[in-house]
């Protein structure tokens, strides 16, 4: 079947699959066994989530730009500011996939209660789960898993923003050794204004102890505003997340304690990008839930809005918009539970995953809301709604913790590492053919396989399950091709390749839809194996994406 007929034929399936005709937008179950036997243990703080106007009443959080103090009472009650705090220190602890879920719950209502919610614990207090010493876990964190005190990510910098590397703040040690001296200032901060514990990255002397050089690197500090020296400006005004604090904040002659180091001395630079990258996947689940409440408010206007005398979800333009975007709603999802999964089996490298989720579901989410403007027409311009909010809400999202433009250099070279190291090898096996016969007769039978189109003979037969057949042969074509490309752009810039940026974009915009086709197919084949009610509409979605892609 050609391509464009194929694509209006799975476009008419899923339609029908989301029960258009009863005005209803049924969102399938979540991905992950693992989710579930997770997340029943905790069905009460679940379903408190849901909560009505009267509880959390989002579009008056953006109107006077702050959160309702009985809103952020009853979160603390929840135990919402301590999700994955163990509970022998006053938290909930949830696993990743639990946190995943609550916060794609969170994402349906409100992401500027999120932000609030993120900012606190997915990035402002992560570093002292991750790296802090059982004397700072004791310190600090049954006050923040309580929400008696609020904490803050403190990297960015008027001059320093995608380049954390270039942070001017400084940290100086005391002669006695006991404190440091904190100067500088951070911009952009999220709770910069409400803020009680800030982890604060600064410019500390290190000496080196095999060559006795002193170099400046970067530090993690746990700050207390009690310490003194600390301020902030006024609450930011912003496009969106209105309801979130953001605020510039001041360190002047703040004096840390040298046991509020956090980590190794010069080693903050790694425990930035690892909070940063321990903290994304929830931003994809959050931006999944984001995208079923709108997908919810497009369906019920299409089947209830008439124009010329017929319900507007019976126009094939207006079906093609709601099966993309349940398409891209239905991948972002699989993303977020894929990798929050992955981390609660142990995996530790999985910042890659991490990144390709955030930019997916980022730019998914305004494009999905983006149409459902669209489709909603000048209904869908005005405030009443909240798609706008929402608009404005999400766009926010391809920026902090880390640009998508930035992370798509991370992908693209992360990706050419490997293969590098591989070509690196070859080269390497080359200078001594008759020692290395073995490994240069395989890579010339795979060159030569290349060239008479067979391919590498990688098949997901017996892996995914055989209604996908023929999906999984176009990600298995797909990822051969992509490999292709890789080798022959590292052949042909070398080194250079970090500095081709418009190349690297591409393979990172191929190497995230590749990522997207293996985790579909694997969601889609667990729900087919398993006889879900929802399996086939997985396998369409599943199989749209593969084509897309």
């Amino acid at each position: 079947m050609p391509v464009v007929p194929l694509r209006r034929f799975w476009t008419s399936q899923i339609l029908s699959s989301l029960s258009l005709r009863g005005g209803k937008y049924r969102p399938m179950r979540n991905p992950s066994p693992l989710q579930w036997g997770c997340s029943r243990a905790n069905s009460p703080p679940i379903r408190c989530f849901h909560t009505p106007p009267e509880v959390n009443d989002s579009a008056k959080n953006d109107m006077m730009e702050q959160v309702d103090e009985t809103t952020i009472q009853g979160l603390k009650e929840l135990g919402a500011f301590g999700l994955q705090v163990p509970s022998e220190l006053g938290g909930v602890g949830l696993c990743n996939t639990q946190y995943a879920r609550l916060v794609e719950i969170v994402g349906m209502h409100d992401l500027g209660v999120g932000i609030i919610l993120g900012a606190h614990q997915s990035i402002g207090f992560k570093g002292i789960l991750l790296f802090g010493t059982k004397a700072q876990r004791e310190k600090y964190l049954p006050k923040l898993a309580s929400g008696e005190t609020i904490a803050a990510f403190c990297l960015t910098e008027p001059s320093s923003g995608s380049d954390a590397a270039s942070i001017r703040s400084s940290a100086v040690p005391s002669p006695c050794g006991k404190y440091y001296t904190l100067n500088g200032s951070k911009i952009w901060i999220s709770n910069g204004g409400m803020a009680d514990i800030f982890t604060v990255f600064a410019k500390t002397p290190v000496t080196d102890a095999a060559t006795g050089a002193t170099k400046e690197k970067i530090t993690a500090f746990v700050v207390e505003r009690s310490f003194g020296g600390v301020t902030h400006g006024p609450p930011e005004k912003k496009m969106g997340i209105k309801a979130s604090n953001t605020a510039e904040v001041y360190f002047d002659g703040v004096r840390v304690p040298s046991e509020n180091v956090l980590g190794e001395v010069g080693g903050g630079f790694k425990v930035a990008m690892h909070i940063l990258n321990n903290g994304r996947f929830g931003m994809a689940a959050a931006l999944a839930g984001t995208m079923k409440a709108i997908i919810a408010k497009a369906v019920d206007h299409a089947a209830n809005r008439i124009q010329f005398g017929e319900k507007i979800h019976n126009f094939g333009l207006i079906q093609e918009k709601l099966a993309r975007m349940a398409m891209l709603q239905y991948v972002t999802e699989s993303m977020a539970y894929m990798v929050s999964a992955n981390m609660d089996q142990g995996c530790t490298d999985f910042q890659l995953e991490a990144a390709i989720s955030k930019i997916f579901g980022s730019e998914a989410a305004w494009k999905v809301t983006d149409e459902c403007i669209q489709i909603m027409g000048g209904m869908g311009f005005m405030k009443e709604p909240g798609v706008e909010r929402v608009l404005r809400d999400v766009r926010i999202f391809r920026i902090f913790e880390g640009t998508n433009d930035i992370l798509r250099l991370f992908v693209a070279l992360q990706g050419c590492k490997d293969k590098g190291k591989e070509l690196s090898g070859l080269g390497n096996a080359l200078k001594n053919p008759l020692e290395n016969a073995g490994l240069l007769l395989g890579e010339a039978s795979k060159q030569l396989r290349r060239r008479a189109g067979l391919g590498s003979g990688l098949s997901l037969s017996g892996i995914i399950h055989p209604e996908l057949s023929r999906s999984g042969k176009l990600a298995v074509q797909a990822l051969e091709q992509f490999a292709t490309t890789v080798e022959a752009k590292l052949i042909k810039y070398k080194k250079e390749i970090i500095n081709e940026q418009f190349v690297l974009q591409r393979l990172a915009d191929s190497a995230i839809d590749l990522y997207a086709m293996v985790v579909v197919l694997s969601r889609a084949s667990r729900s087919l194996s398993e006889g879900h009610l929802t399996a086939q509409h997985e396998k369409m979605l599943c199989d749209s994406w593969c084509i897309e892609a």
